[in-house]
């Protein structure tokens, strides 16, 4: 573990390699697993702020989901995720495009400049998962089946998962933070 301020680092986010590669896996990472994309507390009030902006995008049985259910739910763990449009289906924010592609809805609003949020953080810093201690979060990588293409993508063009994720690491905790991270990832790879 590399320790930079208040983050605790696995060294998985140095010597691994990822990239996304939608056209492999159809944006899985949305559709696949036991609850929503996780949630911190201060992007629940953004997310019901942007909501009525983005129900534009959403398909209907997202917008049935979210209408029954609100934005966000609290999974089995506790814990602040986005609604399912079922009980394991994919998030109420998806969409597929004309490749059959799992894509966000709060995203594309973004992208038209509908509103100035991206989407959950959570969301762009996957394969990075992070956990909140009273002192430090742990900064670690996820490794999921469905991201198989995206490692051998990233093994491909030697793309390590700290610089594939440098917009949203910056987004979580500033551009002096990720300076620090990329001089010890320099300092890792000299090993």
């Amino acid at each position: 573990m590399i320790a930079i301020d208040n983050t605790l680092i696995s060294e998985d986010l140095f010597d691994k390699k990822f990239v996304c590669d939608l056209n492999a896996c159809k944006g899985a990472c949305c559709v696949a697993g036991d609850s929503g994309a996780p949630l911190n507390e201060d992007e629940l009030p953004v997310l019901n702020s942007v909501l009525e902006k983005v129900k534009p995008y959403m398909v209907k049985k997202g917008l049935a989901a979210v209408n029954k259910h609100g934005a966000y739910v609290v999974d089995d763990d506790g814990d602040y995720t986005t609604t399912l449009v079922g009980e394991k289906e994919e998030c109420a924010f998806v969409y597929f495009d004309e490749n059959n592609i799992a894509k966000c809805a709060i995203e594309k609003a973004f992208y038209d400049g509908v509103i100035d949020w991206k989407k959950p953080i959570s969301c762009h810093l996957y394969p990075v998962r992070i956990t909140k201690h009273k002192k430090y979060d742990a900064v670690n990588y996820d490794k999921w089946s469905v991201c198989k293409p995206a490692c051998e993508c990233g093994e491909k063009l030697d793309v390590p998962v700290y610089k594939f994720l440098k917009e949203p690491l910056t987004r979580k905790y500033g551009q002096d933070w990720y300076k620090k991270l990329e001089n010890n990832a320099k300092l890792f790879l000299k090993k």
